[in-house]
C-alpha cells in the first residue's frame, strides 16, 4: 500500500502527496495534504485513531481536543458533534487521487482489484482505521451516510474499467460497472464482518473471476434506455 499510514502521529502537518493511493475501497487510508488546513489534517488524524483504538462507543470530543491540540470549543463550532467529527474524517477520506487499475484486461483489473481491497483489510497495519469507520457506521447515522457516500464515489470512479472493457470487446455495452464492482467486493467483505473467515490471493482471485464469468454471462446488463419516437411536424 502506498501512502501515509491511516492512523498518524496527530498534530503534525503531513507532507503533499504525489503517489496514487493503492487502496480503493477502504476508508480511512490516506491522510490529507496541500491545501487542506492543518487544523483539519490533526482532527482527522484523531479521529481515526481514536477509532481504531477504542471504536465509536469510546470515542468522545474530549479525546479528539486532546490528541489533536484543537480545542473543544473549536471542534463543537466547527463540527457540532461527534457525529460530525468522523462524517467529516470519513469525507475527508474520499478526497484523494485514486484511480482503479488498468492493467490492460478486464481479468487483471477485477483481480488487482480484489487484491487490494483484501490487501486494505488484512494488513494490521492499514486495517485498523477503515475497519473502524465501518463499525461506526452501524451506530452513527452521519457516518453510516459519510459511508455511503464514500463507496458511491469509489464506485462511480470504477466505471473505467467497464468502458475499457467495452471498447476491447471484453464486455457488451450496458454492462452495469457499480455492480459489477460489488460483486468482486462483497465475498471478501463478507468474510471479513460476517463470517470472519479467512481472506487471501487465492479467495480474491475467485471473486474477481466469479464476477467476470457473471458480467460475460451478461448478469450485470442493464437493458438499453429507448429512445423516444420524433413526432412528425404537422404540416
Amino acid at each position: 500500500m502506498t501512502g501515509q499510514g491511516a492512523v498518524g502521529q496527530a498534530g503534525q502537518e503531513a507532507a503533499p502527496e504525489t503517489d496514487v493511493p493503492a487502496v480503493p475501497l477502504a476508508p480511512g487510508t490516506r491522510r490529507p495534504g496541500g491545501r487542506t488546513a492543518r487544523t483539519r489534517a490533526a482532527v482527522r488524524d484523531a479521529v481515526l485513531t481514536g477509532l481504531a483504538e477504542h471504536g465509536y462507543p469510546g470515542l468522545t470530543v474530549e479525546y479528539v481536543a486532546e490528541r489533536s491540540g484543537v480545542h473543544k470549543t473549536t471542534l463543537y463550532r466547527r463540527w457540532g458533534n461527534l457525529e460530525g467529527l468522523v462524517g467529516d474524517a470519513l469525507d475527508l477520506a474520499g478526497e484523494d487521487g485514486w484511480a482503479p487499475p488498468d492493467t490492460g484486461s478486464l481479468e487483471g483489473d477485477l483481480r488487482a482489484l480484489a487484491h487490494m481491497t483484501a490487501d486494505a483489510f488484512t494488513d494490521p497495519a492499514a486495517a485498523a482505521a477503515p475497519t473502524a469507520f465501518i463499525a461506526a457506521a452501524f451506530q452513527s447515522q452521519r457516518a453510516a451516510e459519510a459511508l455511503s457516500a464514500f463507496y458511491a464515489e469509489r464506485f462511480a470512479r470504477c466505471e473505467i474499467i467497464v468502458a475499457r472493457a467495452v471498447a476491447r470487446n471484453e464486455l457488451a455495452r450496458h454492462t452495469d460497472s457499480g455492480a459489477l464492482v460489488r460483486a468482486v467486493a462483497s465475498p471478501l467483505f463478507l468474510r471479513l464482518f460476517i463470517t470472519r473467515e479467512p481472506v487471501d490471493e487465492a479467495l480474491a482471485d475467485r471473486a474477481a473471476d466469479a464476477a467476470l464469468a457473471a458480467a460475460r454471462a451478461g448478469v450485470f446488463s442493464t437493458p438499453p434506455i429507448p429512445t423516444p419516437p420524433i413526432s412528425a411536424e404537422p404540416a
